[in-house]
């Protein structure tokens, strides 16, 4: 049951029940008596029918795709030792070359790991000068 049923189911019983248990001359012309009434039950008999549905379930899971871990560099790279323009540069990556990420992200800052000259570098650098290594170019 959805709380907009709760309340409307709460309308149903707060006029059926003010029709048995209050005077019909309340009923013959709106006034401000009979509208509060009717407010006033609605919104608590609503409440407690909402109160007392059952909590909704989990939401299902959707399908996690687990994202590429090797980019190529899209044109000469920085690599630098912390997130942001004005960490110190490590070494510059250059233009095709294949990094790996390490999973550690800094908003767009990603933490990647790089071969350069024959050694391993870790660095940070913006993810946005890398494309997925299966990525084709149209």
């Amino acid at each position: 049951m959805t709380t907009f049923a709760a309340y409307g189911i709460g309308l149903l019983v707060t006029l059926a029940l003010a029709s048995m248990l209050t005077p019909a001359s309340w009923w013959r012309r709106l006034n401000a008596r009979a509208m509060a009434l009717v407010v006033a039950g609605t919104w608590g008999i609503g409440a407690m029918l909402a109160a007392a549905m059952p909590a909704p379930g989990p939401a299902p899971v959707s399908r996690y795709e687990q994202p590429a871990r090797h980019y190529q560099v899209f044109r000469a790279l920085n690599l630098r030792d912390g997130t942001g323009t004005s960490a110190k540069r490590l070494a510059v990556v250059p233009a095709g070359a294949i990094v790996a990420a390490t999973g550690m992200r800094d908003g767009d800052w990603w933490q990647v790991r790089a071969r350069i000259g024959g050694a391993q570098v870790t660095g940070w650098a913006s993810s946005l000068w890398l494309r997925r290594a299966d990525e084709r170019r149209h």
